[in-house]
């Protein structure tokens, strides 16, 4: 083989070889369309808004811009609002928080003061009715045959003197009147003069104060005979 037909060889292989490069490639997008158009396109997998989009297709670029710069200016406002109401709501939580702790504390105090008021009180009642003890005892210490009446009665007085003081008032029924059950209790139904049903005797004297029942009466009920 001379020089020349080894050279026209590789000329041929070289042709050959790129006419098969063009033709895979033709094959490959044999299918693709020539021109494609952006009416075409296929947006449906794409949640479009059909008004929104004639309304920035007919719209000025310039007008549009304005309106999105005046949107974003809207949006600010609005977000710096929302976080002005979130700073205003945890300072209301915090004076909220306070409020309820100054509350506890108040209450604690007066729960406090209402417990010492009672116990001076009781300690001022205590030291009233000493008295009256004493003057019991000087009573019994007397000789047996001296008469300690009078003392006793000076005695009763001043331990009536304190129970008045305390707003304490003695329940003692007038035989002939009706019982109150709330103020006295009933023990026996006996015969007597007074009317069926009416208060017969009076047992044991009752006490109240403040319009609080301490101690009920004791009464009996008189009953007819029939």
């Amino acid at each position: 083989m001379t020089e020349q037909d080894a050279t026209d060889d590789t000329a041929a292989t070289e042709e050959s070889t790129a006419s098969e490069a063009q033709a895979d490639g033709d094959a490959g997008f044999e299918d693709a369309p020539e021109d494609v158009s952006a009416d075409e396109v296929d947006l449906g997998e794409f949640d479009v808004d059909d008004d929104l989009v004639d309304r920035v297709a007919e719209s000025d670029p310039d007008d549009i811009a304005r309106e999105l710069s005046a949107l974003r200016t809207r949006v600010d406002s609005l977000e710096s609002q929302v976080e002005q109401q979130d700073d205003d709501i945890e300072e209301l939580e915090s004076k909220l928080k306070r409020k309820q702790a100054e509350f506890q504390n108040y209450k604690k105090r007066m729960d406090k003061r209402r417990e010492q008021e009672q116990k001076r009180a009781t300690e001022d009642l205590v030291t009233r009715l000493l008295d009256v003890r004493d003057n019991l005892e000087r009573a019994l210490e007397q000789d047996e045959d001296t008469d300690i009446r009078g003392g006793v009665e000076s005695t009763l007085r001043q331990l009536d003197d304190v129970l008045d003081a305390e707003n304490v008032e003695v329940i003692d029924p007038d035989p002939g009147g009706d019982v109150v059950p709330t103020q006295h209790q009933v023990l026996a139904r006996v015969d007597s003069d007074q009317p069926d049903g009416a208060i017969a005797d009076v047992h044991r004297p009752g006490y109240e104060m403040a319009d609080k029942v301490l101690r009920e009466a004791q009464v009996t009920v008189s009953e007819s005979e029939e």
